[in-house]
């Protein structure tokens, strides 16, 4: 069976500089699931037009838009690329100036040309799942979404800023206090399975 070699990490995307390139639908859903999940998101778009619901999304949350073709001048500084136009040649283009530049680059729907995917995500307060399907199935991931969604509690937030302090005064080492969290939150499994039998 073939298995999903991909790390998961999250990103801090406040701190790094995320460009869009391209104008269209892709564009937009690109960057409305970013903001979505990352409000504060440093992103810039180059393209040489714009959808209305982009232009009006940009704005709403202080993206900078230049109306212009991509030039690989627009990578500089750049943590992140992703790259919705299309013509294919112009998002070949990217991938491969983005490598010579050691960015991480995605080009949408063309999992050869990513070093990153774009899953889905579930969203509770300071909790948050990612799904990926290694880039065979988006529809699945959306699938997995909603139903964690309806899954994961709505007061998941309020367990974990209890955990957080009840972390602060545990006494002992690093594993101490590991091992001593390890054994406290083991119900929470536990109880959810014996719940199901």
């Amino acid at each position: 069976m073939e298995s999903n070699e991909l790390y998961p990490i999250f990103l801090k995307v406040s701190n790094l500089q995320t460009l869009i390139v391209g104008g269209g639908h892709v564009a937009l859903e690109k960057l409305a699931f970013l903001l979505k999940s990352s409000p504060n998101a440093q992103v810039k778009m180059v393209s040489p037009m714009f959808r209305g619901d982009t232009i009006a999304l940009a704005k709403k949350f202080k993206v900078e838009m230049i109306k212009d073709s991509y030039h690989y001048k627009y990578l500089k500084g750049q943590h992140m690329v992703v790259a919705t136009t299309d013509d294919v040649t112009i998002n070949e283009l990217i991938y491969k100036d983005c490598r010579e530049r050691n960015i991480l680059v995605n080009v949408a729907d063309n999992p050869p040309f990513c070093d990153f995917y774009m899953g889905g995500i579930v969203t509770k307060g300071n909790v948050k799942v990612a799904i990926s399907t290694n880039g065979k199935s988006p529809t699945t991931a959306k699938r997995l979404r909603q139903f964690f969604e309806d899954v994961i509690p709505e007061n998941i937030d309020d367990l974990v800023k209890n955990l957080n302090e009840y972390r602060k005064t545990i006494k002992g080492d690093f594993e101490e206090k590991v091992e001593t969290l390890n054994e406290f939150t083991k119900g929470l499994v536990t109880k959810k399975q014996n719940d199901e039998d």
